[in-house]
């Protein structure tokens, strides 16, 4: 049997070593000992989740897979001639085929000093973080008796408005409106402003227009305030320096949450240097139309960190990309050992949904676009059947009935330093 080894346990590498059981010998290595829903990681961060409801221990969710074998361990090296890959805890594993699922990072664009000013949403410790961050800054405008440093600190400022970026505003808008109305004595909860900024026309980007101007009236009516054509320049603990289309301007502010951006993981780079794996300007791997490294058939690079071009645009980094591209590399190597062939990988794009809070939300179906209370309830039931455990499908429903019906987030917990 084939002996695949699988780096990432997200998405995609997850959803390939499901795929090759009963097919092969699996070793699937990640640094966490679990499997994350990053799409659910901005409700951690506003308080209506929990961590352990929005991820699963990999041991449990590969416990009936015989052949499949996880590893704690980080793979920090590669030598592509002898197919080894090299670990930080343990002596190099070999193998047959190589699937790199290793996803992507926050990206703030060469100011990476940003990072401590600004958290961003790629990790359970940087949900907690922002969780602190956002819930700190009501209790900092609760002790603080000057109206102007008050303000700043009710002053929350996103930078990104694609799906995250709206999502998180949104539920920020609605924890000031609704969750927290009744809880601070000194000053109104609702006073809080709540301003998304984008550098491209539109918010949700990539969306139809359409879809992008009834998302930003909802957000509006949250009480949200969206500027596009907005950049930040400058960023300090006390404010932002912003480029607009009326010029240069100064916001002050004491919470600034980013959903700007990302970046492929690092592990793009030992594949260039270890295996000549061509990398794009933001370091994706440029993969043949197998999703296999050109001059390595037996490496797949698959997810955020893949770079390929399907009808001339490149697929982008979600999680369905993912889950379809781990499914086909299994399938192939499947193939390969049964001396078939199949045909290259074409993504099915099912459509798009973002959610902008209570019974908001816009859907992209090609030409089928909808907004509002069905697209909202339509994200609602998705996300829930891709949570990868059943208890946690059980918990998060739970949890979002409750708040539906009483408008309180239970895990506001101020954690950390």
């Amino acid at each position: 049997m084939p002996h695949v080894v699988i780096i990432g346990g997200g998405f995609g590498g997850l959803y390939a070593a499901k795929a090759l059981s009963g097919h092969a010998k699996v070793t699937l290595i990640d640094r966490r000992n679990f499997h994350l829903f990053q799409p659910l990681l901005y409700q951690v961060a506003t308080g209506s989740l929990s961590p352990g409801e929005i991820a699963a221990p990999l041991r449990s969710l590969l416990r009936g897979y015989r052949d499949t074998f996880v590893l704690l361990d980080q793979a920090v090296g590669l030598d592509a001639q002898n197919r080894s890959v090299v670990l930080a805890r343990q002596g190099p594993i070999g193998y047959t085929h190589l699937i790199v699922a290793t996803g992507a990072s926050n990206h703030y664009f060469g100011h990476d000093d940003w990072k401590a000013i600004a958290p961003g949403l790629k990790s359970i410790e940087d949900a907690t973080a922002m969780r602190h961050k956002i819930l700190d800054a009501f209790e900092a405008a609760e002790r603080e008796p000057d109206p102007q440093v008050r303000r700043a600190w009710l002053t929350f400022v996103v930078v990104g408005a694609g799906p995250t970026g709206v999502e998180l505003a949104g539920a920020l808008a609605e924890i000031a409106r609704d969750t927290l109305r009744r809880d601070f004595r000194h000053f109104r909860s609702e006073d809080a402003q709540i301003l998304l900024f984008d550098g491209s026309p539109h918010v949700l980007p990539t969306y139809p227009e359409d879809l992008s101007e009834q998302a930003a009236r909802q957000l509006i009516r949250l009480g949200v305030r969206p500027r596009t054509r907005v950049q930040v320049t400058a960023m300090d603990s006390e404010g932002l320096t912003l480029r607009t289309p009326d010029g240069e301007q100064r916001l002050v502010t004491r919470t600034v949450l980013w959903a700007a951006g990302v970046q492929p993981s690092a592990f793009g780079r030992v594949l260039a240097e270890r295996a000549g794996a061509k990398l794009d300007r933001q370091g994706r791997v440029m993969v043949a139309p197998d999703l296999s490294i050109p001059g390595h058939p037996e490496i797949f690079v698959i997810g955020d960190l893949a770079y390929l071009e399907q009808d001339g645009k490149p697929l982008p980094g979600v999680a369905p990309v993912a889950m379809q591209q781990g499914r086909y590399v299994a399938g192939l190597i499947r193939a390969q050992a049964e001396e078939r062939t199949i045909p290259a990988f074409r993504y099915r794009d099912k459509g798009s949904l973002a959610v902008i809070g209570r019974a908001a939300g816009v859907a992209d179906f090609g030409r089928l676009h909808f907004h509002g209370w069905p697209a909202w309830m339509l994200w609602l039931f998705v996300h829930l059947m891709y949570l990868a455990q059943f208890r946690n499908r059980v918990l998060v429903f739970i949890r979002w009935g409750f708040q539906y019906l009483s408008f309180d987030r239970g895990a506001r917990l101020i954690t950390g330093d």
